[in-house]
């Protein structure tokens, strides 16, 4: 296959681009400066958001896999409207006019807006977005399902979990940083669903073979779920350290929380943010392209670069 990367710099892009080069697929990545992949080999420079793609650059490209956008970062929503949204759909339709078979739209949990249940939500069970980027997000999936539900061009929406890997990013580095620094344990509340980087990988593999019909929307995460507490005490055992101690009451965490938020207020509290329960159901994804995710927090985190010494 010839597959084509927009984002191919970021966390996720540069494992995908090279699980694919390993495959024997060609590769034509893209980012917003030109920077090299893993291998060295420089990126096609292109800021999605201000242009449109080269024809030329899609000449024969059988999938396109758009995961450029705005995430980890307080952007106006013109920005994150401009990036996720806007350039997601002239992409789409460029990708379409080109004959591109199947396009794959890396979009997000956050998309279906804040939950509301405690059970593990399914694709339909969606919520108003609360922010810019989860709507920008949902905005970009109406719009693929809109053009492309009836005919035409395949289109993947997936929707990941928190992704974690050997360079975590994000929540997950600034917990790990957190306790390097002696951060003592948090109380036992709240579960998220979580993907590891490698599982995600193989999933987008798996849709780019085997295109689905029309549009498909699909959550992505991982079998199992995680509490901050569970991820702090692997993070010390890694360590070759003990569980710590919970000596911070409820309260104070609580505390803590709004002060960051006075400080540097988010669309989400950095309280939910620590303590929320967010939980998601793979069961449509599984059934409908036989992908299974193979890894655990567990497996993964000890690999994490600098943990053997420890890393984030």
């Amino acid at each position: 296959m010839k597959c084509l990367v927009s984002g191919a710099t970021g966390f996720i892009g540069r494992r995908l681009c090279q699980q694919l080069s390993a495959s024997g697929h060609t590769v034509v990545a893209l980012s917003r400066n030109g920077g090299p992949l893993d291998s060295g080999e420089p990126t096609l420079a292109v800021d999605l958001a201000a242009t449109d793609l080269r024809a030329d650059w899609l000449q024969g490209v059988d999938v396109v896999f758009h995961l450029a956008g705005i995430a980890h970062q307080q952007a106006s929503p013109a920005a994150y409207t401009a990036l996720n949204y806007r350039a997601t759909t002239r992409l789409a339709s460029l990708a379409s006019a080109a004959g591109v078979t199947c396009f794959v739209y890396l979009s997000s949990v956050k998309a279906m807006g804040a939950p509301h249940v405690r059970e593990p939500r399914t694709e339909l069970q969606v919520t108003p977005p609360a922010d810019a980027y989860s709507a920008s997000k949902w905005q970009a999936e109406c719009a693929l399902r809109d053009a492309y539900g009836a005919a035409g061009m395949s289109v993947a929406i997936v929707r990941p979990a928190l992704v974690y890997g050997r360079q975590p990013k994000g929540n997950l580095r600034a917990l790990d940083t957190a306790v390097r620094w002696g951060l003592p344990r948090p109380p036992p509340i709240g579960r998220r669903s979580m993907i590891a980087l490698d599982d995600l990988v193989s999933l987008l593999l798996r849709i780019a073979q085997q295109p689905p019909p029309g549009v498909q929307t699909w959550i992505a995460c991982g079998a199992g779920s995680y509490s901050t507490r569970e991820i702090y005490d692997l993070l010390r055992a890694a360590r070759g350290r003990g569980p710590g101690v919970a000596w911070l009451p409820h309260w104070a965490w609580r505390l803590g929380a709004r002060l960051i938020d006075t400080v540097a207020p988010g669309a989400e509290s950095t309280y939910d943010k620590i303590f929320g329960t967010e939980l998601y159901s793979n069961a449509a994804v599984t059934r409908d392209t036989g992908w299974q995710p193979q890894l655990t927090l567990e497996s993964e985190i000890s690999l994490w670069s600098g943990i053997e010494g420890g890393h984030s």
